[in-house]
């Protein structure tokens, strides 16, 4: 609801701007969906999609993916999914997903899944773009996530506000910001339990944030997203270096003078690639597991196998480096 003056609440306003710039580069017609969660941030999102969407030109959906994690998930998918109809969205689809924790984790699965579900029904709709609802607060959890884990720049980058039909429009607001504009627009949101549980490292990390806020003054979550963004220009510079390095190194075994030759920032970006293109889950593969394959270029004496995450081995034989599944136990 806008204000008696005809001026929307300024976190309303914020919200609006940012999916009116996502907006700007889509054709008269065309199809916008928003991954609603049910939280302040993606139903903060989904109303300012509806309001944007007729200066726009475009249509707007839903899509809200239950990931049948606690009793009872798929009421609270269905009265998300009524919610955005009665936001005038359409189409609003709900998707159920199994999410299969097995050696990656809750957190890591949920997303793979919930993307997979996403992915499905932007392709069988044909839409243009999908809109995720993640605030500035949640590009400063993933940041210090990715310092916790030690893997460099690209993991300090943070989540982009833009890859493939994938678009972050409220990456620049604050979590309080999106719930400001609920309460202004007098929208009702859920709370999910599992934002509450320390059982997840993004719990923690935002646990660990308020306290270093206290500690350090205000301001650090917005300085950390301003990081991110001052590093996704070098590292998707160097992951286009690292990117054509693979291709000219081929399927393997590699030659390790080959690996060797390349410029410490570029091969380490390498070995990811080479690992996760092997199956190692890209969140599980640490500075730790680079140093490691590191060592059998650089400190090579005839070692045994680098263990990696994926059921994975790395080894070098000669002049030879190869990455092969860990044979099974006898």
């Amino acid at each position: 609801m806008d204000r008696p003056w005809g001026r929307p609440h300024p976190a309303v306003a914020a919200a609006r701007a940012a999916v009116r710039a996502t907006l700007a580069e889509c054709d008269p017609g065309d199809l916008v969906l928003v991954a609603c969660s049910g939280g302040a941030d993606s139903t903060a999102l989904a109303d300012a999609a509806r309001v944007e969407r007729e200066p726009a030109g475009v249509r707007t959906g839903a899509v809200v993916v239950d990931h049948g994690l606690q009793p009872g998930s798929d009421g609270v998918a269905r009265a998300v999914a009524e919610r955005m109809t009665g936001l005038g969205l359409d189409p609003v689809e709900v998707v159920a997903v199994a999410v299969d924790a097995t050696g990656t984790g809750v957190e890591d699965a949920a997303r793979s899944a919930r993307y997979a579900a996403l992915e499905q029904v932007a392709g069988r709709l044909g839409a243009r773009l999908v809109l995720l609802g993640h605030t500035l607060d949640d590009q400063a959890e993933q940041v210090l996530l990715g310092l916790a884990r030690g893997s460099g720049a690209r993991s300090l980058a943070g989540m982009p506000p833009a890859r493939g039909r994938y678009r972050r429009p409220l990456l620049g607001l604050s979590r309080e910001q999106t719930r400001a504009a609920c309460r202004a627009e007098g929208l009702t949101w859920w709370e999910d339990p599992m934002n509450a549980d320390p059982a997840h490292a993004r719990v923690r990390a935002r646990r660990a944030l308020a306290e270093l806020e206290a500690g350090l003054g205000p301001g650090l979550s917005a300085a950390l997203a301003r990081s991110a963004d001052l590093l996704r220009e070098d590292a998707d510079h160097l992951d286009t270096l690292a990117a054509a390095a693979s291709a000219g190194l081929g399927e393997g075994p590699w030659p390790a003078r080959a690996l060797a030759d390349l410029p410490r920032a570029v091969r380490t970006r390498v070995w990811r690639r080479l690992l996760t293109g092997r199956g190692a889950p890209a969140g599980q593969v640490s500075a730790r597991h680079v140093e490691a394959c590191e060592r059998l270029l650089t400190h090579w004496h005839g070692q045994g196998p680098v263990h990696a995450p994926g059921g994975l081995r790395v080894t070098r034989s000669a002049d030879r480096v190869s990455i092969t599944p860990t044979p099974p136990v006898e």
